[in-house]
């Protein structure tokens, strides 16, 4: 993989982490990330939207009008939501009940509509690298907010309890959320000057 290929997959890790350096998608990170298992499953859907929907853009972009190409991107992007949503509605009825609302509304995600004009300015390969590597970031990034939250909240982690008795209950309502969310900013930001 070159420089260049490495580097727009990356991004999403440190540079253009969509949660903590962004702060983009506050919405589903911080609603769906009472346990580590509903922010890894929301980073899993939302990944999946964008490395589809940026391919799809950088094919179909340079036929697009420029008049139109926000409205047939967002068609793009609710397509390819529709066909997550019936998936888990089918296959994962629970994660489909746990996560609801939020599901449709990645079609409104400024991570995935933020990602639409690096796609239409780019190549198939390099959309796919970079819708990746975002989605994987956001990924990584609720999945340790929701892991902070639930060993916090209630002692456990992926539901395995290891901390007998009840956690702070702040941690798994919103003002829980905002803390380790705050924390967490502090603590990657540090981190990532340092690298």
């Amino acid at each position: 993989m070159s420089s260049n290929k490495l580097n727009i997959f990356t991004k999403g890790f440190l540079k253009e982490n969509p949660t903590f350096v962004l702060l983009l998608g506050m919405c589903p990170t911080l609603a769906t990330t009472t346990s580590a298992i509903n922010g890894l499953s929301m980073g899993l859907a939302t990944l999946f939207v964008l490395v589809l929907s940026n391919i799809a853009i950088s094919a179909i972009a340079p036929v697009v009008p420029d008049k139109v190409h926000i409205p047939v991107y967002i068609v793009v992007i609710a397509t390819f939501v529709t066909i997550l949503q019936f998936s888990m509605q089918a296959y994962t009825p629970a994660m489909y009940a746990t996560l609801g609302l939020f599901i449709p509304l990645i079609v409104v995600n400024c991570i995935v509509l933020g990602r639409e004009a690096f796609a239409n300015k780019n190549g198939i390969l390099d959309s796919a690298l970079d819708g990746f590597g975002i989605g994987l970031g956001f990924t990584l990034s609720l999945t340790v907010l929701g892991i902070v939250r639930e060993i916090l909240g209630s002692g456990s982690i992926f539901g395995f309890k290891f901390i007998s008795g009840d956690g702070m209950l702040a941690f798994v309502m919103a003002p829980g959320a905002f803390l380790a969310l705050g924390y967490l900013m502090v603590l990657f930001n540090k981190i990532a000057k340092k690298n």
